[in-house]
C-alpha cells in the first residue's frame, strides 16, 4: 500500500521558501522607504526588480500548484479552518501576483522608467496619467498593507497549530524531509 503524501514536493517547498524571504525583504524595503528618503533611491532599485521577481516566482508556484497533489490537512481541522486557512491562500496568491502589477503599472502611468537591472527596462503597461498614477499608488500601498496582515495571519496560524494545537500542520512545508510517525 502507497503511504499518504506528508509533505509539499520539494519544488514546492523551495518556492515557498524563496516566496517567503522575498516578502519579508519587500515588506522591509517598503518600510524602509517611507522612513528613510535619503535612501530611498537605492531602495527603489531593490524594490522594482524584486517585486518583478516575486510576481514570476508566484506565477511559477501558482501553475506548479495546478499540477501537484497537495499533502492532507491534519485531521484536527475543522472544515471552517480548512475553509478559511484556503481562502488565506487564495488571498495570498492574489495579493502577490496584482500587487507587482500595481507598482508596475503605478510607474507606467508617472512614465518613470521600470529599470530591472542596468539596461534591461520593462516596458510600460498603462497610459501616461498622472490621475492614474496617484490611485494606483494608493492602491499599492493599501495592498502591501492586507499583504502584511495576510502575511502575518498566516504565520500566526502556524504557530498556533505548532506550539498549541500540535497536529504537525508546519511539517507539510517544512524546509526539511519529516519522517512518517
Amino acid at each position: 500500500m502507497a503511504s499518504e503524501q506528508r509533505q509539499f514536493t520539494v519544488l514546492m517547498r523551495i518556492l515557498h521558501w524563496l516566496m517567503a524571504a522575498m516578502v519579508l525583504t519587500m515588506l522591509g524595503i517598503g518600510v524602509a522607504m517611507v522612513a528613510s528618503l535619503g535612501d530611498y533611491h537605492r531602495l527603489v532599485s531593490i524594490h522594482r526588480p524584486l517585486g518583478i521577481a516575486i510576481l514570476i516566482v508566484v506565477v511559477i508556484r501558482f501553475v506548479n500548484r495546478q499540477f501537484s497533489t497537495l499533502p492532507p490537512f491534519p485531521a484536527s481541522m475543522s472544515s471552517r479552518e480548512r475553509f478559511v486557512a484556503h481562502a488565506s491562500e487564495v488571498l495570498m496568491y492574489t495579493l502577490l501576483f496584482v500587487l507587482p502589477l500595481v507598482g508596475w503599472g503605478m510607474l507606467s502611468a508617472a512614465r518613470y522608467p521600470i529599470v530591472l537591472y542596468g539596461p534591461l527596462h520593462l516596458p510600460p503597461i498603462l497610459p501616461h496619467s498622472v490621475m492614474l498614477y496617484a490611485f494606483l499608488r494608493s492602491a499599492h500601498t493599501v495592498l502591501a498593507y492586507f499583504l502584511f496582515l495576510a502575511f502575518i495571519a498566516h504565520f500566526g496560524a502556524i504557530l498556533f497549530h505548532t506550539l498549541v494545537v500540535r497536529d504537525g500542520l508546519f511539517s507539510r512545508m517544512a524546509p526539511w524531509k519529516v519522517r512518517a510517525r
